[in-house]
């Protein structure tokens, strides 16, 4: 074979290896606008039904929904602030409009590191789209990752994420707790984004190991560095475990931020073989300190692609003319239901919009 034919063929493997490496790339790490744009429109909800939770009364705040279904009915967990801190309540439904509260599953203690904070997100509810929304199981108990601390106030001090478990995930009886946080500011391997404080958390079962473990938590948090107007910001960043007690930062940097102002309370859906995080954003331009719901793309778990175009939810009416943020969104039956947090004329409540209209169901 002379030098010609060899350097040819060396030249054709080349090229052959970053084509590869190009595509590889493309396929994992970027969604194409054009399938932004079919999620868009598969998620949009422009009908905008009303409040569908208050806290107890009026001078409490509903926080956070989390929406599950187990044996038949619809369960939503959310936080209530009193002014001392968060507790956990849950509420049931036939019909994912009329909620009826049931009680707390998370209150109070004492002398513990979770004392005045306890914010909890139900963990590994199931994320297809158009699916059961059932919670799994892990070692036959049901799991709550949660917002904790000791310091009472609005999420006042140096916030971590516990976990907490049950057999009873759809009563309102108090939760079992780990004795410590999984995840702190106080960690060793603590990041300079999270180094200051963690706020909530999202677990899920990544069934097919996309991330190299069965279960990952995506959470947003502050670190000790400042953004471009000076503030310290959220971002959104990824943890993963083995077992649900013992977790470890994945990644030296977070998967969403924009330097400023805050992206949170991520909530992890899968269309086929797409991930969607819907997210929500604050304060992200000088003048504009406005709160929303947004959404990202992912092949991975890891690197997400924003979406570019308009908000999913921002406020618009009496009763979310503040802010309407922190999303929980879910298909159920061919219509999106889209709860959120809206703060207004009513206080902090949760909301609902849908993909459909409705309002004459009420």
């Amino acid at each position: 074979m002379n030098n010609n034919i060899i350097i040819r063929l060396s030249l054709f493997c080349i090229c052959v290896a970053l084509l590869s490496c190009s595509d590889t790339d493309t396929g994992q790490k970027t969604i194409s606008q054009e399938t932004m744009q079919k999620v868009y429109e598969e998620v949009k909800t422009p009908f905008k039904y009303g409040i569908v939770v208050t806290a107890p009364d009026s001078s409490k705040m509903a926080d956070s929904p989390t929406v599950f279904r187990l044996n038949g009915k619809w369960y939503m967990t959310y936080i209530v602030f009193d002014g001392t801190g968060y507790e956990t309540w849950i509420a049931e439904s036939d019909d994912l409009l009329q909620w009826k509260t049931q009680g707390k599953i998370m209150s109070f203690t004492e002398n513990t590191w979770d004392a005045n904070q306890k914010a909890g997100y139900p963990a590994l509810v199931d994320i297809t789209w158009n699916g059961s929304y059932e919670p799994m199981k892990y070692n036959e108990r049901y799991w709550v990752s949660y917002l904790g601390g000791a310091d009472k106030g609005y999420e006042a001090g140096r916030l971590g994420v516990g976990m907490a478990y049950t057999d009873h995930i759809a009563e309102a009886k108090e939760l079992e707790r780990l004795p410590q946080p999984v995840l702190s500011a106080n960690d060793s391997s603590a990041q300079w984004y999270d180094n200051k404080t963690i706020f909530k958390s999202s677990v899920i079962h990544d069934a097919d190991k996309k991330s190299g473990y069965p279960f990952v938590m995506y959470y947003n948090a502050a670190g000790d560095s400042t953004g471009a107007n000076g503030h310290s910001f959220e971002s959104i960043a990824m943890a993963v475990s083995n077992d649900m007690q013992h977790w470890q930062r994945q990644g030296d940097r977070p998967l969403l931020s924009k330097g400023r102002g805050i992206c949170g309370d991520a909530q992890i859906v899968k269309m086929d073989d797409l991930y969607i995080m819907f997210y929500f954003g604050y304060n992200w331009k000088d003048g504009d300190p406005s709160a929303f719901d947004r959404f990202a793309c992912s092949y991975d778990l890891v690197h997400w692609t924003e979406w570019d175009g308009q908000h999913l939810i921002e406020p618009s009416e009496s009763f979310d003319k503040q802010y309407a943020h922190k999303p929980w969104v879910i298909k159920w039956e061919g219509v999106v239901y889209h709860f959120y947090n809206a703060v207004g004329e009513k206080g902090r409540v949760i909301a609902l919009a849908t993909s459909e209209d409705l309002r004459e169901k009420k």
